[in-house]
């Protein structure tokens, strides 16, 4: 189904004043648009496919992708061993064993798997995958030839401050990242609750200019500057605390 953008700005809103949880919103969601091709990036344990798979009926096709595996360049909290990843790829398999006809694994990185699927069919796109600037750029922009005009792009950990897992890992940019593509594409971007961002993507290329709708009131500006310098003042009075507790 298309949604107009003021048809989707308003079942966005409803369904957002509604939820309980991101799982609810997406599902919903999901059956409002009436999605037949979906795919999602960054499926670890398969609880949010087996949600999708079992609520929504009209999904014919869900791709699952991720890599399953240890990534030597991925310093997020998330990427165990091979070991650990090989449980967890038994458990999202089993998780979404009832709906084996209609799911499509592929496992691998998003740039290795990524066209095993056909441009321009899919309806919608949950990201969950690597949020840091690499990862979150490589989804997103490998991801959009693949989307039908007037597609979804949906995604999680979309939070206003990049410091989600403190300093000894890369920053989360989903935000603001995920704006500025939305904007560089002329599609219109949510920020949604539970973390959730939703990008509705334009239907042609004579789409007029995108815009951000901030449906939480927590979001400020996209400059990455105010929070390097925030960052940068709590080190410096922790600095000074402790040099005063020398003393």
């Amino acid at each position: 189904m298309h949604f107009s953008p003021l048809e989707t700005k308003a079942v966005v809103e409803d369904l957002a004043s509604k939820a309980r949880s991101r799982i609810d919103l997406w599902t919903a969601f999901v059956n409002s648009c009436r999605a037949t091709h979906v795919a999602e990036v960054g499926v670890w344990k398969g609880e949010f496919a087996a949600a999708v798979l079992s609520a929504c009926t009209s999904v014919t096709t869900y791709y699952m992708l991720d890599p399953w595996r240890h990534l030597h360049d991925w310093n997020k909290p998330a990427n165990v061993s091979s070991a650990a990843f090989e449980e967890i790829y038994a458990e999202a398999m089993s998780r979404t064993e009832f709906a084996g006809p209609r799911r499509r694994v592929l496992r691998g990185t998003t740039l290795e798997i990524v066209d095993e699927i056909r441009d321009r069919t899919l309806d919608f796109v949950y990201i969950d995958g690597d949020h840091t600037l690499k990862g979150i750029a490589t989804d997103l922009i490998a991801i959009r030839p693949k989307l039908r005009p007037g597609g979804f792009v949906a995604g999680d950990d979309f939070y206003p401050s990049i410091w989600q897992h403190g300093p000894a890992f890369e920053p989360t940019l989903v935000f603001p990242f995920a704006v500025h593509f939305a904007l560089s594409v002329r599609g219109t971007i949510y920020a949604l609750p539970f973390g959730q961002f939703l990008i509705a993507m334009p239907t042609d290329a004579a789409a007029e200019s995108g815009s951000f709708i901030d449906l939480t009131g927590g979001y400020g500006s996209v400059d990455l500057l105010q929070q390097l310098e925030a960052r940068a003042g709590v080190m410096n009075r922790l600095r000074k605390a402790f040099l005063a507790l020398r003393r």
